[in-house]
């Protein structure tokens, strides 16, 4: 009967991260993950937590614990990155139960610890992302409106500051170095991807430390030593680090306040994995360019090929009657990511980057993301409904607001899962 009792627990803690627009699928592994991470009393406590962020206040209504006590359990769970601890503009402290990608899954593995076993931790997680397959499944293929993005990489665009015929240009929210220079607060810690492959042995040398943090995020990360604080110059110096060694600029898919920039390889990585194994599901938003390859100058060889993390770039025939074993690179533009890195790689300038033909829509914030992501998802209530109370006028103002300039089929399919008059009426004055 404990036993059943412990399941319990860590069932109510699944159902409630499951409350995410990206969730975990539950399995005999996540059991065992969280089982690490949480003891069962606090599986059973964060189970009640709020989707949106709380006060301490909140928290100990919900509890039905005394504040000072309250406000020592959030701590401890802050200290060990499963919860965030943020501090408002008002100076309001309020805590966030993040997601557990990207989230308190990637916090447990950002730096070096002994108070859980992190071979066992990685292992667990090896299996659960990427053997078992679902939750990746799940958090990268489900709907339109996708977590990350990636950054496409400044020194492979145009030398006229991404100005090019067609008159589109570059856009402050597409620069890395833009995220790194306007951030209120960036960190730094250990690449969970890398790290995690290290203890099942098939890490690859790329740099670890490196793994970025914004904003509210780093100041919490910061704060109880998840990650190292750093400022711009530094910032700016590892990203340019991380481009030298042919890794991905995959970042939070939002235009203002991104909360994360990760640093991927081809070999560790779960988006660039996720991109290779289910490109025809866009598992991961592209940038707004393409690489375009100048049959003239290529001679077929084969940095490009070697350095695309997703393998877009293969060789094909050059079709030359006068060297009929002539090579040239070729893209497949359903796989590219719009990354740059094989412009880098080209030492004969036979590639450069050229426009998309659509421009890629990139949510404006987080709260419009998630709201996309939940409609598209089925989960749209529990934006709105939050531990069985209707939320705040704010709240739901904010989410009526993406859902009236969402497409139709999205409008239609909102409608459908809150089921409310309310609504409904909404959407018919709009129409």
């Amino acid at each position: 009967m404990a036993h059943r009792t412990a399941r319990g627990e860590y069932q109510r803690l699944t159902e409630r991260l499951n409350r995410f627009p990206q969730g975990a699928p539950p399995s005999d592994l996540l059991y065992a993950i969280l089982k690490m991470l949480f003891t069962e009393r606090e599986a059973g406590l964060v189970g009640q937590l709020p989707v949106r962020p709380f006060t301490a206040a909140r928290a100990s209504r919900v509890w039905k614990l005394p504040l000072a006590q309250t406000i020592g359990i959030l701590e401890e769970l802050a200290g060990r990155a499963i919860l965030l601890d943020i501090e408002q503009p008002d100076g309001e402290r309020v805590f966030v139960l993040p997601p557990p990608m990207a989230g308190f899954f990637e916090f447990s593995m950002m730096r070096i610890r002994d108070d859980v076993d992190q071979k066992v931790l990685g292992e667990l997680f090896y299996q659960y992302l990427n053997v078992e397959e679902d939750f990746v499944k799940a958090l990268f293929t489900d709907g339109e409106t996708q977590l990350g993005r990636v950054f496409v990489q400044e020194a492979a665009l145009p030398v006229d500051n991404g100005i090019v015929d067609e008159g589109l240009q570059v856009l402050d929210y597409e620069r890395a170095s833009e995220v790194i220079s306007s951030a209120s607060s960036r960190a730094v810690g250990v690449c969970y991807c890398r790290h995690k492959m290290e203890h099942v042995g098939t890490a690859c040398d790329a740099p670890r430390n490196i793994c970025m943090t914004f904003n509210d995020t780093a100041s919490s990360l910061a704060k109880y030593g998840f990650a190292r604080e750093v400022d711009v110059a530094e910032g700016l110096d590892l990203l340019a680090e991380a481009q030298e060694a042919n890794l991905v600029q995959f970042g939070e898919n939002i235009q203002q306040q991104v909360n994360f920039i990760c640093n991927c390889c081809g070999c560790c990585c779960e988006a660039m994995i996720a991109a290779r194994r289910f490109a025809f599901m866009d598992p991961i938003h592209t940038s707004n360019w393409l690489p375009a390859v100048d049959a003239e100058k290529c001679n077929g060889c084969i940095r490009c090929v070697d350095a695309c993390p997703v393998e877009a770039m293969s060789l094909t025939s050059a079709n030359d009657p006068h060297h009929p074993r002539r090579k040239q690179a070729k893209l497949d533009e359903n796989l590219c990511l719009g990354c740059g890195v094989c412009v880098r790689n080209c030492r004969r300038d036979a590639i450069r980057m050229v426009p998309r033909p659509e421009r890629v829509i990139t949510p404006v914030d987080s709260a419009q993301r998630a709201v996309l992501m939940a409609i598209e998802r089925g989960k749209l209530q529990n934006l709105i409904f939050d531990n069985n109370a209707l939320a705040s006028h704010r709240m739901m103002a904010t989410v009526l607001g993406v859902i009236l300039k969402a497409p139709p089929v999205k409008q239609a399919l909102a409608s459908k899962q809150l089921q409310s008059l309310y609504v409904n009426r909404v959407l018919a004055r709009q129409k």
